[in-house]
């Protein structure tokens, strides 16, 4: 995962309370699915989309990309941050992506599905 700037393991007690209510969601998303990531992101005005990974036959959307869809769809135009529970260990590039599409340096902080944070990648 690229440039984690907080230490792998860190529980998200040291995220701010916004960061970490997006942490929260995108385990609620994950779990109540059961797919292997969930993902939530918050807008500029401070709404925030949570989604789980789709993968159908016909369709192959990342948790991420669903997220920051939603998103777009409500009208957003800035991601401001975004948190991935995933039991990877990095960060998917298409995710990655469709967040940098509206967010150059919007943190986006990557957690295990019981929440430990393993990272956070900011470019």
């Amino acid at each position: 995962m690229p440039d984690q700037t907080i230490p792998a393991g860190t529980a998200d007690a040291e995220l701010s309370a916004e960061d970490a209510k997006l942490v929260t969601l995108a385990r609620g998303a994950r779990a109540r699915v059961g797919a292997t990531e969930g993902a939530s992101v918050r807008d500029q005005d401070g709404r925030t989309y949570a989604a789980a990974t789709v993968s159908l036959p016909s369709l192959k959307v990342t948790a991420l990309q669903l997220a920051v869809a939603s998103a777009v769809a409500a009208g957003a135009t800035t991601i401001e941050a975004a948190a991935v529970a995933t039991e990877s260990t990095t960060l998917d590039g298409a995710g990655h992506d469709a967040v940098r599409d509206l967010a150059d340096d919007a943190p986006i902080h990557v957690a295990a599905p019981d929440g430990i944070l393993l990272g956070t990648v900011t470019e």
